[in-house]
């Protein structure tokens, strides 16, 4: 799609995603925690009582997988979390049994 790796790295790249996976005042933060304590993306989202764009990120994000054809294990397992009632913590577990697979072929590093 042509990014760039050094737009990633950057405070608008990992510097986001740094912030909304670990701030305490983080609404896809709260969100996951809830979720994560068995209720619903509906219930989490009706708590948080703001927008939580991590939901309709996942979604555009596996439309893209599928488009590109590129495979995004925990996006699936996101979207599965999410709009297909699958409990958490059988998501992790089915990503972390998972097969291993080379993921960084051809890198010059």
């Amino acid at each position: 799609m042509g990014g760039k790796a050094e737009t990633f790295s950057g405070l608008s790249g990992i510097g986001d995603l740094i912030v909304t996976c670990a701030s305490v005042h983080s609404r896809n933060r709260k969100a996951g925690v809830l979720i994560g304590q068995g209720k619903s993306m509906e219930e989490a989202m009706e708590e948080v009582k703001m927008v939580v764009e991590g939901v309709y990120s996942a979604k555009a994000a596996m439309g893209l997988s599928e488009k590109y054809k590129v495979s995004l294990p925990i996006i699936e397992q996101v979207n599965k979390v999410l709009f297909e009632n699958k409990p958490a913590a059988e998501a992790v577990m089915d990503l972390m049994l998972r097969d291993k697979k080379d993921e960084y072929q051809g890198l010059a590093w």
